[in-house]
C-alpha cells in the first residue's frame, strides 16, 4: 500500500503547512498532500515546489461543497502542477477542465455531502458508481471516504469498491491506527491518507509528527 500524509486537520490544510512540511522533509515519505481549503494560493504553491524538489508525489484533495468552488479548485490544482487531483463530485466539469493535462484524477464515488465530508448511499450503490466512474477516460483511481460513512462497515465497503473497479482505490479520512490500516490493506486498497490523527498525536510516537509518520511507514512496509 501507499501512505499519503495529508497536511490537513478538520478537512482543511493547516495554517502552518509550509513550516510543518519543512519539519518532516527528512522522513521516508513518498506521497504528500493538502486540501483545497484552509491555505492561501501562495502557501499551496510553495508546498508544491518543495515537495517536487524532494521528489515526492503531490496530491490535492478537493473538498469544496459548491460546483463553482470545486471547479475553481481543479483549475488551481492544474495551475500548481500537482500530480494527483483527488475528491470532488462534479466529475463531468472536472474532466472537461483537466482535458489532456498531465495529472491523475481520483474522484469521490458515491454521494458525498457537507464539510467535513460524509459519504452516503448503500454499498451496492457506491460500488456501482465506482464502476461507472472508473470506466471513464481521464479517471485514474478513486478517493473513497470509507470511514466517513455512518451506516456501513468500512472494510466491506472498500472491498466491494475494489472488486468493482480495476483502478487504484485510496481510502481517505478517519484512519487513526494499526487496525484501520490493516483493514483497508486487507480489503485491497491501493493506498490511504492520514492527516488529523497525526496532528492530534494519536499514533505511536506522538505528538512528534516525524515519529508518527515513520511508524505509519513501518506498518505499510510490513504489508509489502
Amino acid at each position: 500500500m501507499e501512505f499519503i500524509f495529508m497536511l490537513t486537520h478538520d478537512d482543511a490544510t493547516v495554517a502552518n503547512a509550509v513550516e510543518v512540511y519543512e519539519s518532516i522533509r527528512t522522513t521516508g515519505l513518498r506521497q504528500v498532500g493538502f486540501k483545497d481549503v484552509g491555505a492561501t494560493p501562495a502557501t499551496l504553491r510553495r508546498l508544491t515546489e518543495l515537495m517536487h524538489e524532494d521528489g515526492r508525489t503531490v496530491f490535492l484533495e478537493v473538498v469544496s461543497t459548491s460546483r463553482k468552488d470545486e471547479l475553481q479548485s481543479i483549475e488551481a490544482g492544474l495551475d500548481l502542477g500537482v500530480d494527483v487531483l483527488m475528491g470532488g463530485t462534479n466529475h463531468e466539469g472536472a474532466l472537461d477542465l483537466i482535458g489532456q493535462a498531465p495529472v491523475r484524477y481520483f474522484p469521490f464515488p458515491g454521494t458525498v455531502v457537507g464539510h467535513p465530508s460524509e459519504l452516503q448511499g448503500s454499498i451496492a450503490e457506491i460500488a456501482a458508481h465506482a464502476s461507472e466512474l472508473t470506466s471513464r477516460p481521464g479517471v485514474h483511481g478513486l478517493d473513497l471516504l470509507a470511514f466517513r460513512h455512518q451506516g456501513v462497515d468500512p472494510a466491506e465497503l472498500t472491498r466491494a469498491v475494489v472488486a468493482f473497479c480495476q483502478l487504484p482505490v485510496v481510502v481517505a479520512g478517519s484512519i487513526d491506527g494499526a487496525a484501520r490500516i490493516q483493514s483497508v490493506e486487507g480489503a485491497g486498497a491501493w493506498g490511504f491518507t492520514i492527516g488529523g490523527a497525526i496532528f492530534d498525536g494519536r499514533l505511536p510516537g506522538g505528538p512528534d509528527l516525524g515519529r508518527q509518520i515513520e511508524w505509519t511507514l513501518e506498518q505499510i512496509s510490513e504489508t509489502r
